[in-house]
């Protein structure tokens, strides 16, 4: 039987009411169809980006490794846990949010097209009609209009920026990530597009966080938030 190592990344900001169902929903082992393949999740790394609740000693208490990020921002925390896997090199590395908005359950339907070698990106994308009416409008509009540049610019059609996503780590490790803030999904979809990288998506369900979203809850975020999404697709169509 082959045998792969799955690293899952979690960011989070004051998520004490809900971290603890995330990381009890992770499977611990994937096995494929034909059972010759399985995947060992052998680390779960909660990226503290800033907390002032007790997120990261509930975490800490629930099995995951903590690791500290205290510049603010999604691709700052995103980036400290790629950091932190330098110790234990997995094979495949999924990120998900730490609010229980995705259902960590979905991991085997996201992992399986590439655990069979039909791809090296997996994209959850929040398609289903539950999923949908959980997205704010200005979430769900923001996704379009980034997904159909991307098909302008690119030729590669994307239906979602969903933040549920399993990509292998030489492929992650050669896309160079650099985004700091609210164009990290956005950036790692385009620069798979650019690259090459055989992605697809696999529909995942999705449901209101628990509390309140720190982008798109607020309107200052919704516009900071679409604002780096399309400063990000133009910099590197046009200029990088």
């Amino acid at each position: 039987m082959v045998s792969e190592k799955i690293s899952v990344i979690i960011p989070v900001l004051n998520e004490e009411n809900a971290i603890a169902k995330v990381i009890a929903d992770i499977p611990k082992t994937v096995r494929i169809l034909d059972e010759k393949t399985e995947a060992t999740v052998q680390e779960i790394i909660v990226v503290d980006n800033g907390c002032t609740d007790n997120t990261a000693a509930i975490a800490s208490r629930n099995g995951a490794r903590v690791i500290t990020e205290p510049r603010r921002g999604y691709g700052y925390a995103c980036l400290a846990g790629i950091a932190a896997l330098t110790a234990i090199e997995p094979d495949i590395v999924v990120f998900l949010d730490g609010d229980y908005s995705d259902y960590p359950t979905d991991m085997p339907q996201l992992l399986q097209p590439i655990l069979e070698g039909k791809t090296d990106f997996v994209i959850g994308a929040r398609s289903a009609d539950d999923a949908r009416d959980a997205l704010l409008p200005q979430a769900r509009f923001g996704n379009w209009l980034a997904c159909f540049l991307i098909k302008r610019f690119y030729g590669v059609r994307y239906t979602d920026l969903g933040p549920f996503r399993a990509i292998r780590y030489p492929q992650l490790l050669a896309l160079n990530m650099q985004d700091k803030t609210f164009g990290w999904t956005v950036e790692m979809q385009l620069k798979a597009a650019k690259q090459g990288i055989p992605v697809c998506e696999i529909p995942v369900r999705y449901r209101k966080r628990i509390g309140v979203s720190k982008i798109t809850g607020t309107f200052t975020g919704t516009l900071k938030a679409g604002y780096k999404i399309l400063t990000t697709l133009i910099y590197h169509r046009f200029l990088a």
